[in-house]
């Protein structure tokens, strides 16, 4: 039975596997499937697989024509795959890999891997590597898995970016600030390393020692002499929009680093600081202390800000020094004002700084055009009332930069509401550096002018006349003749470069008004050595009759043109800018004395001049009551007269009127002493020529000649031998020249 059965088992087993393999033929010999979809095979003609990483809803053989084999995201959860710390696992298509998160990298430099025994990752450098985006004004600071770019040392964030951000943009504290192009100044240098020192070594927690320092260090600056004294004007005023216009930029920024919200300080040098630093607020703020004080409207100070913290400050320092002589720029609405207020066209504006000069900085930068306008309140030392006369008046001022560096006053977009012997208010629709001036309007007379060009141009025929006279006509030559000649010369040139170029054209002082200036000094000055020779002339004339006959020729040339030009040589080496330095004629500076060079040397000649004048009428009125005790007092008067009136003009002695002339609105000293000046060549000419006998005579000669007539020497003999013999007509100023 066994054996029976165990035939029949294996006869199943036998049956079984042809019908299998019988199957399996059947199904080689069906087509495949024609619709299996993408990442899919084909199994059968009935069925289809899907490739590996993918599956259908179906599972991974499937049989219906209308699913489809999507990837399988073998990152997402529930998660199937490990990568290991510092890593992502990154899905693909049919697949995955891994890859270090951003600011790691694998020790092999590869990029992905499969698992987490591969992981190698570890922190990248992004800042020694190069990698990192940091802003120029930023230094990149390397962190775990990343980097930060932190401000320099001395810089801050820019308004709307923070600090230590991959995307932070920084601005300097203390920006580049040196010494302006063109300018040697051994102080400014020094001044200037230690701001750069300041940088270096600011702290955002010392803001306010930072500005003390900075503060201290202006004044320090400015009140100690130093060779800024020694520099131009020009340079003066481009140091001082320098300084005014840095200033305010350190400031500024300084006040955005500060920790508290407002800060005053005032220095051993009486500068002043005040600020105030908050949220954008409403309505009206004041800011101020006790050299100035401000009202403005918190969207002006904001500007187009919108949130942040905004800054509002003012600054007081004493630039006197600096924007000494700095010129006025009127606008034409207050030059009509004051032409029609003082009846006539100002010429020019002599300037004093009456309060400090006071710069405002805000956080808006924007402020060229104001949209409501800001009020001051400016303090000052009690004014005299000596210093208001009708042509001077308090203005409200701005210092105004210009494109070469330098800067002038100027009054346009200000006002004055109010003021008093210590304080004005004034008010403006712009910001910049404001200060209180004294101005001093010159105004022109046309009267003056007139009498001036008119008298000059007479005096020049005249002293024209003079020098023929004394060149052609022999029978007056002689020492004095001498003198008369080089004293009219030396007018005479004075007087044309007076007339032609006295005037200075703009407000700066060129070379020609330089010329000009050292001309008109070398020349009045020779024209006083030769006044004061002179009064020598006369003194041996009148007083030492018998004990000599004056100075030879050669020491008088000597005296007349060499003393005058080695004043002129050492006042232009001591001062080099001295000549034409006056606010609206090419003459000498008198801020710093330099006049003196001129009014000294006269004020001397004038005085000996009028001693030897008093000495020369009282020896004549001893002369003439000595010759003719009888003659009649009123000719003696007349005589007397005539000669003093000779010996006054001759000596210079009318330029005592200018020597008093303290105050120019003074009118009768002003007509008088101008009257009396322009006029000296005409003055010379009647008393030199036309009161002088000899000379009368020749004239006659002259005219007979030009007209055809016969001169008649006997008519000159006679006329020549009577007054030989009369012993008064001897003394008379006709005869003598005097």
């Amino acid at each position: 039975m066994g054996g029976r059965y165990g035939a029949i088992f294996l006869l199943f087993h036998v049956l079984t596997v042809l019908l299998t393999l019988s199957e399996v033929g059947s199904q080689k010999s069906k087509p495949c499937a024609r619709w299996c979809p993408a990442n899919s095979s084909c199994v059968n003609g009935t069925a289809c697989r899907c490739a590996p990483g993918f599956n259908s809803s179906s599972g991974e053989i499937f049989t219906n024509p209308l699913e489809s084999c999507d990837d399988i995201n073998e990152c997402g959860p529930p998660l199937q795959v490990s990568c290991g710390r510092l890593a992502d696992c990154q899905n693909t298509e049919g697949g995955y890999h891994c890859t270090c998160i951003k600011g790691y990298e694998l020790i092999s430099g590869a990029t992905t891997f499969r698992n987490a025994s591969e992981n190698t990752c570890r922190d990248v450098d992004e800042c020694s590597s190069g990698q990192h985006q940091c802003h120029s004004s930023t230094l990149c600071a390397n962190t775990r898995g990343s980097y930060t770019c932190d401000c320099r040392q001395g810089w801050v964030p820019k308004p709307g970016f923070q600090n230590k951000q991959n995307t932070t943009i920084c601005k300097e504290i203390f920006p580049t600030w040196t010494t302006p192009p063109g300018i040697k100044s051994q102080s400014l240098s020094v001044f200037f390393e230690e701001v750069k020192k300041m940088s270096k070594n600011f702290n955002p927690n010392f803001t306010q020692e930072s500005m003390r320092k900075l503060i201290t260090s202006v004044d320090d600056l400015l009140k100690t002499p130093s060779d800024l004294e020694a520099l131009d004007l020009t340079s003066r005023h481009r140091i001082a929009t320098h300084l005014l216009s840095g200033l305010e930029q350190i400031l500024r920024n300084l006040a955005k680093a500060m920790t508290k919200d407002s800060f005053t300080y005032r220095s051993p040098g009486d500068t002043e600081l005040s600020l105030v630093v908050q949220e954008q607020g409403k309505g009206n703020i004041t800011v101020g202390q006790s050299h100035a004080r401000m009202l403005l409207d918190w969207s002006v100070a904001a500007g187009a800000k919108k949130s942040g913290r905004t800054v509002v400050g003012i600054l007081s320092s004493n630039m006197t020094g600096l924007l000494a002589n700095a010129t006025l720029n009127l606008d034409s609405k207050k030059k009509a004002e004051l032409k029609r207020r003082l009846k006539g066209p100002v010429r020019g504006v002599q300037l004093k700084l009456v309060s400090t000069v006071n710069s405002v900085f805000l956080s808006n930068t924007n402020t060229d055009k104001l949209d409501s306008s800001v009020t001051f309140a400016f303090s000052y030392p009690n004014l005299s009332e000596q210093e208001s006369p009708p042509r001077r008046e308090l203005i409200c001022a701005f210092w105004k930069s210009v494109s070469n560096g330098s800067g002038y006053w100027a009054t346009s977009g200000c006002w004055k509401r109010g003021s008093t012997n210590s304080s004005t208010t004034c008010q403006c629709n712009h910001l910049s550096s404001f200060a209180i001036l004294m101005a001093h309007y010159d105004v022109e007379d046309w009267k003056l002018a007139l009498i001036t060009k008119v008298g000059l141009a007479l005096s020049l025929v005249c002293l024209l006349l003079c020098i023929l006279t004394f060149l052609l006509v022999r029978p007056i030559q002689g020492s004095r003749t001498t003198v008369h000649l080089h004293l009219c010369i030396c007018l005479f040139v004075g007087s044309a470069i007076f007339l032609a170029g006295i005037e200075k054209e703009g407000d700066q002082v060129g070379l020609r008004c330089r010329l000009v200036a050292g001309l008109l000094h070398y020349c009045f000055l020779a024209a006083f050595c030769w006044m004061s020779l002179e009064g020598v002339e006369l003194y041996f004339l009148v007083v030492r009759v018998f004990q000599g006959q004056g100075l030879k020729k050669r020491w008088q040339c000597l005296i007349g043109y060499g003393v005058p030009l080695f004043i002129v040589g050492v006042s232009a080496a001591i001062n080099n800018e001295g000549h034409g330095r006056r606010h609206r004629n090419c003459w000498l500076d008198t801020k710093n004395g330099f006049h003196w060079s001129f009014l000294g040397p006269v004020t001397f000649t004038i005085l000996c001049n009028a001693v030897i004048f008093v000495i020369t009428i009282w020896k004549l009125t001893q002369k003439f009551s000595e010759i003719n005790p009888d003659i009649k007092k009123l000719k003696k008067a007349r005589v007397l007269t005539i000669t003093a009136m000779a010996q006054f003009v001759m000596l210079g002695c009318t330029w005592v009127f200018g020597l008093f002339l303290f105050d120019e609105d003074s009118q009768v000293l002003t007509y008088t002493f101008t009257i009396l000046n322009c006029l000296q060549g005409l003055f010379l000419f009647v008393l030199y020529c036309l009161f002088n006998k000899k000379v009368r005579e020749e004239y006659r000669k002259w005219a007979r000649m030009v007209t055809g007539n016969k001169y008649s020497e006997f008519a000159t003999s006679t006329s020549g031998s009577g007054s030989s013999h009369n012993p008064t007509q001897a003394l008379r100023p006709s005869e003598c020249g005097m």
